[in-house]
């Protein structure tokens, strides 16, 4: 897993706002610390309750100038429909083939459901310069983050 100190691998994807479009993280660094909140699967309930408490706390990250991107590996449609049933105020990037997932090494595998390439559950807070200043990833799916950390993770940025 990239961690504390690494530069934080570059990745272009689609992103999904009001509105699918292309993304690229290199192009959002530029207007302050940026939260990358790997998760599993949209519809899931651990995925449901850790997107909705960003979603919740999105004030705090608003106010340090940060912004929150959820990644996962669903297909724009799935997070399109996620994201508006749950009125996330924030974009989705769909890692649909991986390879960010890869990049970051938070690739997670479902033996016991034969479900491979998913990604871990994991949050990564990344500086202008494009450093990773925090890293978590969890010990099992049904883990959350620990929100109040992150915060001061970007909170430690300003």
């Amino acid at each position: 897993m990239r961690t504390v100190g690494d530069d934080a691998p570059d990745f272009a994807a689609p992103r999904v706002s009001d509105e699918t479009e292309p993304f690229r993280l290199s192009n959002r660094r530029d207007t302050g610390p940026v939260v990358l909140a790997f998760f599993p699967a949209v519809f899931s309930t651990t995925c449901t309750a850790e997107l909705c408490t960003f979603r919740d706390e999105l004030a705090a990250f608003t106010d340090l100038n940060a912004t929150v991107f959820g990644i996962s590996t669903d297909l724009p449609y799935a997070l399109s429909r996620f994201r508006a049933e749950h009125d996330l105020g924030f974009d989705l990037v769909s890692d649909n083939d991986g390879a960010i997932i890869d990049a970051y090494d938070v690739v997670d595998e479902w033996e016991d459901i034969a479900l491979s390439g998913v990604a871990q559950r994991a949050v990564f807070v990344i500086d202008t310069a494009g450093t990773i200043r925090y890293a978590w990833r969890a010990d099992n799916p049904g883990q959350e983050p620990e929100y109040e950390a992150v915060v001061d993770a970007v909170e430690s940025l300003s």
